[in-house]
């Protein structure tokens, strides 16, 4: 026991340091329902609040006001363009200052926007004008030559090769010495390529651009260099700091950031890059690059058919994201989480293609790992992702990361670009859709300073009736913010099958969150580095410190939520710490279900090394070999049809039926309809249920346990109903409808 006194008080000291909104609650239903009706301003919602233009103390004084009678709590702030002076200048931070006390008086709370545009990261063009050697590159293959005569090939060496291969009439590749000159090895075609790293940036939208366009003059930074995010964390958060530090963790809540992504013609890339994949991967990757790099488009040139990987360079190419997510946590993301946690902020984020996976894992490498220290994870919905006509699952990423490491808030950035722009109904919609699916911190686009009139707040800001849904988000918010997460079914995102172009798991993962979602079944996303964790403290094992006999055969996040049950969907790869830990997982008690297929291959260090999986290996786990069918992609403009029905073949819902557990309430007759989420207080289980269409859902929910009382919670009103305390009650819902039930 005195070996383990650091470790608590460790934990402890952290807890300790931690405001209230910062951490995990386990309240009581009667300790949080005296502040239900008018919760914490810290629980937002908050709007994006551009300063453009002309701006001063008068306009900023106004449009606070303005929002505070709107019933904003908090407000999200980014220097814009035209300001009278010019960003993270003296004067800047001087007027900030005046901001910040502004918004203390209305008793509002403030989130800083990282950078004056996005994506986060590059300062507002101080990495190009100030440090160039710390700007973002990319590895590129420069040059292809051909040669057939068997002569010595003089070859375009310079300080930025990395790389040079040549791959004969055959297909075989093989390496060449960086030298100024190479002989072939035999007669015959010989292709070579010549592989560079360049510094090459994402497009930038910034508002100190002179010509208001979003374009590669300003450059991010190297997202994969720890020095370089330590040069931005001095070109700004440290700036405010010493501006307005006196009032981090009070009236500042934190620093917000936005699409930090590789979105260049190229591989992402930084000078250390090799020594970091030899150490992580143990073998050279350098004879493989020329195969999967992308070569450097000539201007005017039409564009070229890539040439099909071969396995190995596929498996090399899968292992090269991996590093790469690697190096992007630790350079970027972390470094920043880190800064905020010390100076009593918080760190929200959110990444560019949640809702397309196959581009995120090449632009951004991996959601988790990016999200793995980030204090409140995010999702963006801001231009048809979610509608009456979708079939949106992707803001479980941002709920499920802030479960799976122990926090309590996931936030999302709403409307920006919508086309057209949603009314009143439509925005409770869309928010609907996301609190149903775990969000609980509300950002709503855009708020522009009045300072230029030429454009205004968006329109549904304007509706008399905004004021009410603001009402309404904020005590929604509140309460499902409060208690710890429940779902008891995790569902596999099969990064590492992704990072091999694996097109069936991203369609089956899709789909299985939509399968999972129509059945009214509670669930977080999970990856393979919560799978993969070496100690199996979240496995129920006897030894740990934590342990209790109902946590056998159940994975726990840090959360404390109880995981009985995993869903792996069509992953072609597992890594063998995946597969060792389900299956002590399922030899304790708990219930692993492969959908469409078991994977192929099974990895150790490394993807290209990876072994061949046998159908003995899955003896342990329930397999389904049939197929989802695949949910369509959110179209651009909203049609005028809803989207049908899931058509489920029998045996996935037969075997999925075998190895759930019994969710805490459910409907008498199945309707795909209707969505849900739980989450656990000390004494009740929160439930929100949304009609997700434009029928009345007019049926009985059965409860798995009696209950001893329920009550509906409206945040609308602020009113609490207790109803009759019965195992079967009436549901009647209306199109579009949600409602909160708290089950003692």
């Amino acid at each position: 026991m005195p070996r383990l006194l650091p470790i608590l008080l460790a934990l402890t000291t952290a807890a300790a340091a931690q405001q209230p909104w910062q951490q995990l609650t386990h309240p009581t239903a009667a300790a949080i329902k005296s502040t239900f009706a008018a919760p914490p301003s810290v629980y937002g919602p908050e709007p994006y609040y551009g300063l453009n233009g002309p701006v001063t103390l008068a306009v900023v004084q106004r449009d606070l006001d303005t929002m505070h009678r709107l019933g904003y709590g908090a407000v999200t702030v980014q220097a814009g363009y035209g300001t009278p002076f010019e960003y993270l200048s003296p004067e800047y931070f001087a007027f900030f200052k005046q901001f910040v006390a502004e918004a203390k008086k209305r008793d509002m709370h403030v989130w800083i926007v990282d950078d004056a545009g996005y994506p986060s990261g590059f300062a507002g063009g101080k990495f190009t004008s100030e440090h160039p050697e710390l700007r973002m590159q990319a590895l590129v293959v420069s040059q292809r030559l051909t040669t057939s005569d068997g002569k010595p090939v003089t070859l375009p060496l310079n300080a930025n090769v990395v790389a040079i291969s040549a791959v004969d009439g055959s297909g075989k590749t093989m390496s060449v010495p960086l030298a100024t000159t190479w002989t072939p090895t035999s007669n015959g075609p010989w292709t070579i390529s010549v592989v560079e790293h360049r510094f090459s940036t994402s497009p930038t939208r910034s508002d100190t651009n002179p010509q208001r366009v979003k374009d590669g003059s300003q450059s991010l930074e190297d997202y994969l260099d720890p020095a370089a995010t330590a040069q931005y964390l001095a070109f700004t958060h440290e700036a405010y700091k010493q501006a307005v530090g006196d009032e981090f963790g009070a009236t500042i809540l934190g620093f917000r950031g936005d699409e930090p992504d590789y979105s260049i013609a190229g591989l992402p890339w930084t000078p250390k890059f090799l020594g970091a994949f030899e150490r992580i991967k143990g073998y050279d990757i350098r004879p493989f690059l020329a195969a999967f790099t992308p070569a450097v488009r000539t201007p005017g040139a039409p564009p070229t058919q890539a040439a099909a990987l071969s396995e190995r360079d596929r498996r090399a190419r899968a292992d090269y994201y991996d590093v790469f997510s690697q190096l992007f946590r630790d350079g970027f993301f972390k470094p920043q989480a880190d800064w905020c946690a010390h100076n009593h902020l918080e760190y929200q984020v959110h990444l560019n293609h949640e809702e397309m996976e196959l581009q995120l894992v090449r632009s951004e490498g991996e959601f988790f790992r990016d999200m793995r220290f980030v204090q409140v994870p995010g999702i963006d919905s801001i231009w048809h992702q979610i509608w009456t006509d979708t079939i949106s699952d992707f803001p479980r990423l941002a709920s499920s990361a802030a479960h799976l490491y122990g926090h309590p808030r996931a936030f999302t950035e709403s409307f920006a670009a919508y086309r057209p722009e949603p009314d009143l109904t439509m925005a409770r919609y869309v928010l609907n859709e996301q609190f149903v699916r775990g969000i609980n911190l509300v950002e709503t686009m855009y708020f522009p300073a009045t300072s230029t009139p030429t454009r205004g707040p968006s329109k549904y800001m304007a509706d008399p009736g905004y004021p009410a849904l603001l009402t309404y988000v904020r005590r929604m918010s509140y309460l499902m913010s409060q208690g710890r997460p429940d779902a008891s079914v995790a569902l596999l995102l099969p990064s590492s099958s992704l990072w091999l172009n694996d097109t069936q798991a991203d369609t089956q993962f899709v789909s299985a969150e939509r399968l999972l979602s129509e059945h009214q079944i509670d669930f977080d996303v999970i990856d393979e580095d919560f799978l993969a964790t070496p100690s199996l403290t979240h496995i129920g094992c006897p030894r740990c410190m934590f342990y209790a006999p109902e946590r056998k055969g159940k994975l726990q996040t840090a959360s404390g939520n109880l995981y009985s049950t995993v869903i792996v969907p069509s992953a072609v790869i597992l890594s063998q710490g995946s597969m060792t830990n389900l299956q002590s997982f399922a030899k304790a008690g708990g219930k692993v279900l492969f959908l469409g297929s078991t994977p192929t291959m099974i990895a150790g260090k490394t993807i290209l090394d990876a072994r061949a999986a046998t159908p003995a290996d899955f003896v342990w786990a329930t397999v389904v070999p049939d197929t989802l069918p695949e949910t369509p992609t959110p179209p651009a403009q909203p049609p005028a049809t809803p989207p049908t029905p899931m058509q489920v073949p029998p045996a996935v819902l037969k075997a999925l039926t075998a190895v759930t557990p019994a969710q805490p309430v459910m409907l008498d007759t199945p309707n795909t309809a209707l969505r849900l989420t739980t989450r656990r207080l000390v004494d009740a289980e929160v439930i929100l249920l949304f009609n997700e269409s434009a029928t009345a859902i007019q049926q009985t929910l059965v409860f798995t346990k009696r209950p001893a009382a329920i009550e509906t919670w409206d945040p609308q009103t602020g009113v609490i109903t207790a109803s009759a305390a019965t195992a079967r009650m009436p549901l009647d819902l209306g199109p579009y409808e949600s409602r909160v039930l708290v089950v003692r």
